[in-house]
This record gives structure tokens, sequence and C-alpha cells, in this order.
């Protein structure tokens, strides 16, 4: 028996911007997408084991220059989850592209946290999207090194192929300290309202057992040889205090990427967006400027 996702009626029952969700099929999946505002069409990728609750502060700042779109990723929040390789980044990459045209949407301009900037690197370098910029958020586009990278994937799939152990995290989740702690390791601090929100998506064993697929089937290796070849200008957005994707792998990406930038983000951790959502949108708000993308008036 599959174990239980998080449901529309109960973990979803005051989602943050629930006015503009819908729900989709495209790729073989029913997705839950966000779109709201006028202007370009601003693509908005989350992380690992996040949701569209990750932009619940951004999005309404963004709404008011960009058309956004906002997809819970396959497996994630309110999203299906596919069969193990849909999970892989090539299989996450394929799914997007068959929502965006689905969704008939082409994006001027692409958004990607953690994990999602791989995704749109990917959508970028296999030609399914060709946006003005691409915006890395404290992006974790390459391998780990050392230790941590040899350990990572093998236990992941270790914990992934054991059905007890979503359920025991989500049990675990159900502490909101135990969810206090997680949140800090990354470097961030949210209110409780932000805590409670990822509290509810771990709580669910199917959320965190899509969450340890993904990572067990996640290879970045491609990435080191490819990403020379992006075509997108590629602006890295770093967190001073992340905790998740150190500060200094932006130095190991500008130097495969030529001309990539690197904007900093002083005191905020890995879910800076969620900490200083208008720091964040006047920096997009920079960027889309800088690369002539043209923005709706607020």
């Amino acid at each position: 028996m599959n174990p239980r996702s998080p449901t529309w009626e109960l973990e979803g029952r005051d989602w943050p911007n629930r006015a503009f969700s819908h729900f989709v099929s495209a790729g073989g999946l029913r997705w839950h997408v966000q779109q709201m505002g006028r202007g370009p069409v601003l693509l908005l990728v989350h992380g690992t084991g996040a949701a569209t609750h990750s932009w619940r502060d951004l999005a309404p700042l963004l709404a008011e220059h960009f058309t956004l779109v906002a997809p819970d990723l396959p497996g994630h929040g309110f999203t299906q989850t596919p069969p193990p390789h849909g999970l892989s980044l090539p299989g996450m990459a394929s799914a997007l592209r068959a929502l965006l045209v689905e969704l008939q949407a082409s994006p001027d301009l692409i958004l990607g946290h953690s994990a999602g900037a791989a995704i749109l690197a990917r959508l970028c370098l296999d030609g399914a999207i060709d946006p003005r910029a691409l915006i890395s958020l404290n992006g974790a586009l390459l391998p780990l090194r050392g230790l941590a990278g040899h350990w990572f994937s093998p236990a992941a799939k270790l914990l992934a192929a054991n059905l007890f152990v979503p359920r025991l995290f989500a049990w675990k989740a159900n502490s909101p300290r135990a969810v206090e702690r997680l949140v800090e390791s990354t470097g961030s601090r949210l209110d409780a309202r932000g805590v409670e929100l990822y509290r509810r998506l771990i709580s669910t064993p199917g959320h965190v057992a899509a969450t340890l697929r993904m990572m067990a089937s996640w290879d970045l290796d491609p990435m080191v040889r490819e990403l020379p070849h992006l075509r997108a200008p590629l602006i890295l957005v770093v967190a001073e205090r992340d905790g998740t994707v150190r500060p200094a792998e932006a130095n190991r990406v500008r130097a495969l990427v030529p001309g990539a930038e690197t904007a900093h983000l002083p005191g905020l951790g890995h879910l800076a967006h969620e900490e200083r959502p208008r720091l964040v949108a006047d920096l997009v708000l920079s960027i889309a400027a800088r690369h002539r993308v043209t923005t709706a008036p607020a």
C-alpha cells in the first residue's frame, strides 16, 4: 500500500495563495499549480522536500510585475507521485516540460530554488525552454564534494527502499520542535506559520517517501560536463548563512559557466526567499530589468 500523501482537503485547507491554485493533468500526472499576476511569464520551481508554500509571501510581490507559474514538483505537495524513474533529474525535467506544454507557458524568466535550479538548468540544456535568464537561488547545481558526496545517494537509496522510514520521519515531524531544528539546520529562521507548513508536508509519509526517492535518484555528475554549454545567462543568488548549499559552491559553478553572475544575500540562510521576500523580489526585478524582461507596472 502506498504511503499517504498530502490531501487538498486536509493539509491544503488554508494553503497559501489557495485562490490561485488549480489542478492540471500533464505527462501522466495530476499537478497542483498556482498561477497569478500579469506581465512576462516567470516560472518558479521549488526545491527538494518543499512545495508552492515556499513562495507564499514572495509570489504576491512578484505577481505585481509577472505572470507567475508555480507548480508542486512530482511527488511533492499536492502533485501526484510518478514511478521511481520519474523522480530523477531527467525525469523531473521531462515532466515539467510536459506541464509547460499543457499550460501553453513559455517562460521569459525562470527562478529555481536549490534542486529546482538544477531542474531548470536541465530544461535549458535540453532546449525545452529559452528564457532571458536563469536565477539560481541557493542552487544545488553540482555534486556534493568529499564524504558527503559518496554517502548521500547510497544512503538515500537505502532509506527510500524501506517503507518504514517515511512513516518514522513523518511521525517525528509531528513534533514542531523537530521541524524547527530541521529548518534551523538550513541556516534560516522562519516564523511559526512557515514552520507549520513544512510540518504538514513532512508529517505525511507519501511526501517524505517521494523526497527520499528523489534524493536517491539524483545524479548531478552530467552537470559538470554540460553546464559550460548553458546558453541562458545564469545569476547565482547566494545566501551568506546557507547551511544546505554552501556559499562557496557558487565559485565552482562560476568556474564552469562563462559570464555567470553572483548576487549575495547577507545574513540569510537556504530559505532566504521565505525569510526576506521583499529583498528577494527587488533582486528579481533588478535582474529582469538588466536582462530586458519588460515587467508589468505595479
